[in-house]
């Protein structure tokens, strides 16, 4: 399981011209699956990620979580992290879990993150061609991958 976490000060996803989902300050997540993830990985990046200390203190630190600020999530299923462009011009996606298997997780891990109490949980439409607004604040953008901060 890949993810690209985002702090934001507001983001939002739209489809066909509508909003869908919709947060202030928190953080704008894209969530990859692949073959051979499952539950205990959503559950391990639910944790992850709200406890995750990227928001800033009084001394300007990044020193506070999600739950610190009584942060928003926006979640949306990206199966372009598993993008492989080594070969040609075209990525492969052969990495990426197929719908019967990243559906049931991408729908767990939504589940999981309110589950931890985080106050606002907003989500994309799984494969929508989906509009994705982003006011990155920082920027601060960090990269996470269950294959190397998890053992399987």
């Amino acid at each position: 399981m890949r993810v690209i976490v985002q702090r934001v000060k507001e983001s939002r996803v739209e489809i066909g011209g509508k909003t869908v989902g919709q947060i202030g300050q928190g953080l704008m997540v894209l969530l990859g699956i692949t073959d051979g993830d499952g539950k205990e990985h959503c559950d391990f990046f639910a944790d992850k990620l709200i406890n995750l200390r990227i928001f800033t203190d009084e001394q300007d630190k990044m020193n506070l979580s999600l739950q610190d600020i009584s942060g928003e999530m926006l979640i949306v299923s990206q199966f372009t992290l598993y993008g492989d462009c080594k070969k040609g011009r075209r990525p492969s996606f052969i990495g990426a879990a197929k719908p019967d298997v990243a559906i049931p997780l991408y729908e767990y891990f939504i589940e999981a993150v309110k589950a931890k109490g985080v106050k606002k949980v907003a989500t994309g439409e799984f494969g929508a061609d989906m509009q994705v607004y982003i006011q990155n604040d920082g920027p601060v953008t960090l990269m996470l991958d269950t294959d190397e901060i998890m053992k399987r």
